[in-house]
């Protein structure tokens, strides 16, 4: 069975973004060390570079490698929709959570207006097969949703930035569950940032 992943940059104080869904105040370093960084990110998961930006950074014929389908809320798919850009995952199966969004926004987006849980449950038990390879599913954010799927959540990548936002959207906004995830593994950058691979205990 495929997994649901959880990947996302979070704050010193646990913020994937500000209060009016700000995401432009975490640090890169210097011109020399966000190269780095991205490229790094990008060779190791190309599926999560939008559609419009893969040509740009030469990814546009990557193949997807561990993903196939990607699944976020309102919140997230807003920036991308406020810009024109209604499929912004075109390389990947769309979802987004929404009780507003209307369902013909995009006929490469399917709007999820019930529960999420019952869907990626659904999802997972498709098989994800593509190649002869098991694909798994980004969820891509934002916290209310993340909080909602919390016990559906297989792994986390937390890219973690040097930075206290002190307000915002929290990386996980739901019921109060401690959840215990170990650590398989952690890369840290020049420009402060770090990159760490959870999995959920079982």
């Amino acid at each position: 069975m495929r997994k649901l992943v959880y990947y996302v940059a979070v704050s010193l104080d646990g913020r994937i973004a500000g209060p009016g869904g700000e995401f432009d105040f975490y640090p890169v370093g210097d011109e020399q060390q966000a190269a780095a960084y991205s490229a790094w990110c990008n060779a190791r998961y190309p599926e999560f570079v939008p559609t419009a930006m893969r040509a740009a950074l030469g990814l546009a014929d990557t193949p997807n490698r561990r993903f196939d389908t990607v699944l976020m809320g309102l919140g997230s798919y807003r920036p991308a929709l406020d810009a024109g850009i209604t499929s912004p995952y075109a390389h990947l199966r769309q979802y987004v959570v929404s009780s507003t969004l209307a369902p013909d926004t995009d006929p490469a987006v399917t709007v999820v207006r019930a529960d999420p849980s019952a869907l990626v449950r659904d999802l997972k038990r498709e098989g994800g097969q593509e190649d002869g390879q098991e694909r798994d599913i980004w969820l891509c954010g934002g916290g209310r949703l993340a909080g909602a799927l919390q016990p559906e959540i297989d792994e986390l990548i937390i890219k973690s930035y040097p930075v206290v936002a002190g307000a915002g959207i929290p990386v996980f906004d739901g019921e109060f569950d401690p959840t215990v995830f170990d650590v398989t593994d952690r890369v840290s950058f020049d420009n402060g940032v770090t990159v760490t691979h959870f999995t959920r205990r079982r």
